[in-house]
């Protein structure tokens, strides 16, 4: 009987990374570099292995090659076959990532037999001015920006956004973006690893190398409109179910609860995964029980219909994420 799925963590040094994630969440690491934590993966190369239960040691797509529906549902299976559809990390900017855009899944199949990357940020921690870039503050032309590009002038074009603990920014194709230094997020995306870099501020790696950018292909995505309202509006409620965004690739709720929570999941048809991010808690279902704490990802089946989520001490605010 499938059973909910923890997974070793894939800790990615970053030439942008940071300490926080072994801080914020016990990441088993020494290095200072870590940028993200890739939760759960069915990405080629980077697949994640399962942590805990008698499935210990078996990759997630090894998994769905066994148990297809019952551990991703019928509806999923039937759109996706073994490919694992989400990506899900934990991610440190300890110093400004690049400005980057990704392409849609049309373009994405085209040029490189992939999928796209529609994605949304959860923000985890920031420093008191941490901000994110996203989006033009005014609408743009491609020759405005490339002269501001040439001109080292980029970021006069692009819209900072201040952001603190608990901000939702959804990410579509096409939108210019970045993380600005000290602001740790969740993300959640589709199973692709397609970045269009655009500028990275002339850095050099330790080989005093720059890394590449790839504006060519940039500019034959990028949304030049001005992004109106580039944080996600929603009010949080205790011991109810707040949905922070809703698309085609993936619906995630933000659930904050201090007692028992029931979640049915008959009508979803999907896998569910959970990101804890303050507290702990335990899975109660078909009479046998798993705990989790802050920082850990779990999987639930899509052959599991209902759970009972029962709080530790304190408040326990985690996202539910499924394809709806």
């Amino acid at each position: 009987m499938l059973y909910p799925l923890k997974f070793h963590p894939i800790l990615k040094e970053k030439i942008w990374g940071g300490s926080r994630l072994k801080k914020l969440f016990n990441k088993p690491t020494a290095s200072d570099k870590i940028g993200e934590s890739w939760e759960l993966s069915g990405y080629p190369g980077d697949e994640s292995v399962v942590a805990n239960g008698f499935l210990a040691g078996n990759q997630l797509n090894e998994l769905i090659e066994v148990y297809m529906d019952e551990l991703v549902g019928e509806k999923v299976f039937n759109r996706f076959g073994l490919t694992f559809p989400l990506l899900f990390k934990f991610i440190d900017a300890n110093d400004d990532l690049s400005i980057q855009v990704h392409p849609d899944d049309e373009t994405a199949l085209k040029k490189h037999d992939s999928l796209g990357k529609t994605e949304m940020w959860y923000v985890v921690d920031a420093d008191k001015n941490g901000e994110l870039i996203v989006g033009f503050k005014n609408d743009c032309s491609a020759a405005e920006f490339l002269t501001a590009l040439n001109e080292k002038n980029l970021e006069g074009l692009l819209q900072r956004v201040s952001v603190k603990k608990g901000d939702v920014i959804f990410i579509h194709p096409g939108l210019v973006h970045a993380i600005k230094k000290g602001v740790v997020v969740a993300e959640i995306q589709e199973n692709s690893d397609l970045t269009y870099r655009i500028y990275d501020y002339q850095r050099k790696d330790e080989n005093g190398k720059e890394r590449d950018l790839h504006l060519e292909a940039a500019l034959e995505v990028i949304d030049f409109s001005a992004c109106k309202n580039p944080l996600v509006d929603y009010v949080e409620k205790m011991n109810e179910v707040t949905t922070l965004v809703s698309c085609q690739y993936f619906t995630t709720n933000l659930l904050a609860f201090n007692q028992h929570f029931l979640r049915n999941y008959v009508q979803i048809d999907s896998f569910v995964v959970y990101m804890c991010l303050e507290g702990n808690f335990i899975i109660e279902y078909e009479n046998s029980q798993t705990s989790v704490e802050k920082g850990e990802t779990v999987l639930i089946p899509a052959s599991i219909d209902e759970v009972n989520l029962i709080p530790g001490e304190g408040t326990v605010k985690l996202l539910e994420v499924y394809i709806d």
